[in-house]
C-alpha cells in the first residue's frame, strides 16, 4: 500500500502554470497541481476534452473523448519500443472521460494491462459544457439535464461505482483521493507511479461553478464528502488486496455536505435521509473489507 509522507516531502517544482483559465476555487486545478509535481518533469500528459484544470509544463497529447485509452495505449507502446520505458504515460482525464465516453476504451487498456496511469479529476459533471449530468453526478444532484420540475428531483440514479469497476479488472493499483487530503494523494500518485501495469486514481475534486458554492469553500466541500463517506478513501492492490486510509470513527452525518452546495438545496429531509441510508450502507461493506484487508463484492 502506498506509504503515508509529511508535507514537507511534497516536491517543490511547480509544473503548472498559474493562473490558468481555471475558475476561481477550481478543485481539478489543484488536482493538477499537486498530481504533476509528484510525477515530474519526464512525464507525458494524455487529455481528452474536459474543464482547462491547468496547463502543465510537461509534454502533451490531445485526444477523443472515446481515444483516451487508446492513446495512452499507443503512446506507451511506441516508448517502449524505442526503449524509453523511463517516461510516465499519464491521461488526466474528467469524469466524463473516465465514467462515460472514454469507459470503453480504458475498459479495454485495463483488461490488456497496460504500463499508463489513469487520473481522473472528478467534479461530477460534464462542467467544460455547462454542467450536464454524468454517471459520476450524485443521486438527487440538480445539473442542466436533471433540472427540477413536477417529475424531476435532480439526477434519479446514484453515482457509478467506478473504482469497484475497474479493480473487477484485476488491474495492480486504483485508489480514490481527495483535494482535502493532500498527503494521502501525493502518496497515491508517487505508489501508482513507481508500480508497472494499468494504475488508476480518482481525485474528488469539487467544482464551486457547477456545485454552487462560493470559491473559497473548495476544501471545505471536498473535506466534508471525505468525512461524511460521500467519498470514501481506500485502495485496492491486484483488484484484491483493500484499505481505507481514512477511517474516523463516527462519519459526520451527510447532510452537512449535502446542505453545502446549491445543487442538493432543493432536497427534502426524506430525500437526505435516503442518502444517509445508502451511504451508512456502503461504509459498512468498506469496514468489513478493510477488517479482512480483501474486496469482498
Amino acid at each position: 500500500m502506498s506509504e503515508r509522507i509529511t508535507l514537507q516531502e511534497i516536491p517543490l517544482e511547480e509544473l503548472t502554470i498559474v493562473p490558468g483559465s481555471a475558475c476561481q476555487g477550481c478543485g481539478p486545478a489543484l488536482a493538477s497541481r499537486l498530481t504533476f509535481k509528484v510525477l515530474g518533469p519526464n512525464t507525458i500528459r494524455h487529455s481528452v476534452p474536459c474543464c482547462p484544470d491547468a496547463v502543465t509544463r510537461t509534454p502533451g497529447q490531445g485526444a477523443e473523448f472515446e481515444a483516451g485509452g487508446n492513446a495512452l495505449t499507443g503512446t506507451w507502446r511506441a516508448l517502449k519500443a524505442i526503449g524509453r520505458t523511463d517516461i510516465n504515460v499519464v491521461g488526466f482525464f474528467g469524469d466524463g472521460g473516465t465514467y462515460d465516453i472514454g469507459l470503453q476504451a480504458l475498459s479495454a487498456a485495463a483488461e490488456r494491462n497496460e504500463n499508463v496511469f489513469v487520473i481522473c479529476k472528478d467534479n461530477e459533471a460534464y462542467m467544460n459544457t455547462g454542467n450536464q449530468r454524468s454517471s459520476s453526478t450524485p443521486l438527487y444532484a440538480l445539473t442542466t439535464t436533471t433540472p427540477l420540475g413536477i417529475k424531476s428531483r435532480g439526477k434519479d440514479t446514484p453515482k457509478k461505482n467506478v473504482p469497484m469497476i475497474f479493480a473487477a479488472h484485476g488491474i495492480p493499483y486504483v485508489a480514490t483521493t481527495s483535494i482535502a487530503f493532500p498527503t494521502d494523494l501525493v502518496a497515491k500518485v508517487a505508489y501508482g507511479k513507481g508500480i508497472q501495469g494499468f494504475k488508476m486514481l480518482i481525485i474528488h475534486a469539487p467544482c464551486p461553478t457547477g456545485w454552487r458554492f462560493e470559491p473559497n469553500m473548495t476544501i471545505q466541500v471536498a473535506r466534508l464528502a471525505v468525512q461524511t463517506g460521500a467519498f470514501p478513501l481506500y485502495e485496492i492492490i491486484n483488484g484484491q488486496k483493500f484499505k481505507l486510509n481514512y477511517k474516523p470513527k463516527e462519519l459526520r452525518p451527510v447532510g452537512e455536505y449535502l446542505k453545502a452546495q446549491g445543487r442538493f438545496r432543493h432536497m427534502t429531509d426524506a430525500e437526505t435521509g435516503i442518502v444517509q441510508q445508502m451511504t451508512t450502507s456502503y461504509w459498512q461493506k468498506l469496514l468489513k473489507m478493510d477488517e479482512a484487508g480483501e474486496v469482498l463484492f
